[in-house]
Parts: structure tokens; sequence; C-alpha cells
């Protein structure tokens, strides 16, 4: 009787490690797609886009730091 508790209570503790590492990986993922802006979204945004700066990223705003296509 006592195997048995344990047993499960193994099994619960894996599925919910099993669990928490397939979210982190999704989180993962999602977080390393690049987002683009145009100049208008960045200005609607209440941004101002920089083009002229290394790398033409939208300073301020909503898209604060959102690379310009």
């Amino acid at each position: 009787m006592r195997i048995r508790r344990i047993l499960a209570a193994v099994i619960a503790t894996a599925a919910l490690a099993g669990l928490g590492l397939t979210g982190a990986a999704s989180a993962a993922t999602t977080q390393g797609a690049a987002t683009y802006v145009t100049p208008s979204q960045c200005r609607q945004g209440g941004g101002t886009p920089a083009i002229n700066d290394q790398g033409n990223y939208c300073q301020g705003g909503t898209y604060n730091g959102e690379q310009i296509d």
C-alpha cells in the first residue's frame, strides 16, 4: 500500500516536470522570432523611426526597440 502511494507521487512529479519543460521550450521559441514594423507603424505607436542609426530601430512608443523594415 505504501509503495503504491510513493509510486503515484513519483509519477505525478515526473508528469508535472515534463509539462514545465515543455512550457519553457515553447516560450523560448516564441521569443526568438524577430519582428519588424514599418516607419508609419512606428509613428502611429508614438515612436520615432531611427532610419539613419545603425540597425534601423523604432525609438520610443509602443514599438520601442523593434527593427524597421
